[in-house]
This record gives structure tokens, C-alpha cells and sequence, in this order.
């Protein structure tokens, strides 16, 4: 029974792979590049480094004066735009941003689990899963808006994942998607490596693997430069780990430092595809995260089912359909938006081949 019940299951999964979807509309954008910060908080994104985490006991912070020289500043608005000066001088000045309880615009995940494999999934899948409880390196069962798009016409072989974590292939179910996915401590394989690529499988060799499933964000950063040059995808997810790595071990000022440095990463890379044909004007920006995390000093460090606070998030979206109205209010938004949104876009209606899918956030409408 259960060989008979996992063929009709495997079954229908191809079927709703296969299944025609259309267009959701006519856009300017027709490339999309999603950023995820893993565990980063909404508290220091929307209010900025909080000076009671900044010492050597809750906050494990080696050189307490040259933090807070960093970020610490009197007013939120200078806060937080010293810790991400990118995301709050262009992102959300030039587009939007969910996920600010001041706002009475909270944005949730809907899992209950508040952990990396069960956010991941909702994130990209557009639904909560029970049957995803734990981050084992198990095939998801569902269908992702990146599967999905690599499906559709002009995306065939244009969609990447490049990420710290090696969960991700099976996050993305390669084997079945086919999807291009390079994660981990994995080095860059082609048959003629650039000078960037080979400095970073040199990088690779030479690092200490601190932590055994997550390489460091820098090798990721420059191995998804590598693959905007190399092969110029129209769908590229950069999964950042070290925020929630840093967040773990008790270490603030390593968790905002990897906050900022990523921030820097995506001012980089916008500032790339500005310049480039192929994307100037045409690419349209997602940043997010799969989970909070505590709020206290105590539990700052952690997430998960039982760690009250962690189920909420923060979403940014920029790109040429999407009007500059800044941080949003009065709107909450889930999680579970994000992966239809990652379609819409780009002109596609994921929610046709996947109806149980949550709707797009609401970024297509003018005040």
C-alpha cells in the first residue's frame, strides 16, 4: 500500500509540474533576483543594532567601543540605515517593505515550526507543510516557483540557486527539478574556470570549516557573481547563511557585521546590473529571510516552535512594476506570499500550477 500510495503521490506531483499555467501579466521586469538573510531579525532591520545587546556576556561582543562606533547611533532612522545603508537609501526608499509591527504591517510565517527547512519550503513553495519538521537532507515534496519558472518559455536552464547551506539541493529537489544549485562547502565545477571562480575554490581549500553544512557568505557572494557573468541567469536565489550562523553562537557583533556585509553584497550587485543590458531596468529585487528569531537578551540567539517571536519576518521588494511606497502600512503580509510574488514579477502566475499557493504580496498597486 504504501509503494502504491508514493507512485499515485509521485504521479500527480508530475502532473501538476506539467500542468499549463499562464501568464499573470504583462511586466517591464524579466529577470528576478531573490536574497535571503538567514534568521536576521526584523528588529534590527527596521530599528537598527540594539545597543543592550553590545556587550561581552549576552551579546559575546569582542570590541564592545568599536561596535558601537559601527552602529550605534541616537535616532532609529540612522540605526538601522548605518547597519544597512543599501536596503534603507535604496530599496526601501525606491520600493517596498513589509514587516514593521510600528506600522501595524507584521509580517508572519504561517509553518509554525519558525526553522530554516519548514521557512525555506514556504517561502519558495508558497504553502506551510506538515510533513516538513525537520531540516533533514530529504526531497521536497513540492512544487517551487524556481521549478516552476524553469518550466516556462525563455527560462529553460536560466535559473539558479547559489546559497551557504547544503540543504538546499534538496530544498529544491534537484534531482527531480533539475535545477542548477551550488551550496556548501561544494567548489565551483567548469570546464574553464575564471580568475574569480579559481580564487574561490583556492578560498575553499584553505578556510576552516567552522561549520561542517555552511560555508562562509563571502564564497557564496562571489560564486553568485560568478554565475550572473558566466552564465547570466533571469532567475538567480542567493541564500545567505552567516547571520543566522553568528546569531546561534552568540556573537552580535558578528551577526550585524554579516548583516552589513551582505548589505554591501547587494548594493554590489544591483550597481552590476544596472550597468548591464541584460538587466538594467529590466530586473526586479526580493529580500527576505525564513524566520525570526527571540527578543530578549536571553533569547536573541535562538529560533523555533518554541521560541515566542520567531515567527516574524521582513519582505522587500524592488523593480520596475513595483511603485515606491516605502516601509508599507496597515497591511500584513505571510511568508507564504513571497513564492507567487517571485512569479508575478516576471509576468508568471505560479498559483496556476500550484492553487493551493498563497496569493503575491500586494506590490503591484499604487496608493
Amino acid at each position: 500500500m504504501v509503494v502504491r500510495l508514493s507512485c499515485l503521490f509521485a504521479g500527480l506531483t508530475a502532473l501538476v509540474v506539467v500542468a499549463p499555467a499562464r501568464a499573470a501579466a504583462p511586466r517591464a521586469a524579466e529577470n528576478v533576483i531573490v536574497v535571503t538573510l538567514d534568521g536576521f531579525r526584523w528588529q534590527e532591520l527596521f530599528d537598527g543594532a540594539d545597543e543592550s545587546f553590545m556587550d561581552a556576556n549576552q551579546g559575546g561582543v569582542k570590541d564592545v567601543a568599536g561596535l558601537k562606533k559601527r552602529y550605534a547611533r541616537a535616532a532609529v532612522e540612522d540605526r538601522r540605515a548605518a547597519l544597512m545603508p543599501f536596503f534603507w537609501g535604496t530599496v526601501a526608499k525606491n520600493g517596498q517593505v513589509f514587516g514593521n509591527p510600528a506600522k501595524k504591517a507584521a509580517a508572519k510565517i504561517t509553518n509554525g515550526l519558525k526553522f530554516s527547512y519548514p521557512g525555506y519550503s514556504e517561502l519558495f513553495c508558497g504553502l506551510a507543510d506538515p510533513k516538513i519538521d525537520s531540516n533533514g537532507k530529504k526531497d521536497n515534496p513540492n512544487l517551487s516557483v524556481l521549478e516552476f519558472l524553469a518550466g516556462r518559455p525563455g527560462f529553460k536552464d536560466k535559473v539558479e540557486v547559489v546559497g551557504t547551506w547544503d540543504v538546499y539541493p534538496f530544498i529544491f529537489r534537484t534531482k527531480q527539478s533539475g535545477l542548477r544549485v551550488h551550496a556548501g562547502w561544494e567548489p565551483i565545477k567548469e570546464d574553464k574556470l575564471t580568475e574569480r571562480e579559481k580564487a574561490l575554490n583556492d578560498a575553499l581549500e584553505m578556510l576552516p570549516r567552522y561549520w561542517p553544512d555552511n560555508v562562509f557568505d563571502a564564497i557564496t557572494q562571489g560564486a553568485a557573481r560568478a554565475a550572473l557573468e558566466r552564465r547570466k541567469p533571469r532567475v538567480l536565489y542567493v541564500a545567505l547563511g552567516e547571520t543566522d550562523e553568528w546569531g546561534h553562537g552568540r556573537r552580535y557583533d558578528l551577526y550585524l557585521d554579516s548583516a552589513n556585509k551582505a548589505d554591501r553584497f547587494v548594493a554590489d550587485l544591483w550597481a552590476w546590473v544596472q550597468k548591464e543590458p541584460q538587466y538594467k531596468g529590466k530586473t526586479a529585487l526580493v529580500f527576505t529571510t525564513d524566520h525570526g528569531r527571540g527578543a530578549t537578551r536571553a533569547d536573541w540567539t535562538d529560533h523555533g516552535k518554541n521560541v515566542a517571536g520567531a515567527e516574524f519576518i521582513w519582505v522587500a521588494v524592488l523593480g520596475p512594476d513595483t511603485p515606491a511606497r516605502g516601509e508599507r502600512e496597515g497591511v500584513e503580509v505571510t511568508q507564504s506570499q513571497v513564492a507567487a510574488t517571485v512569479a508575478a514579477l516576471v509576468g508568471e502566475d505560479f498559483r496556476a500550477a500550484s492553487p493551493k499557493a498563497a496569493p503575491p504580496l500586494p506590490v503591484f498597486e499604487k496608493k
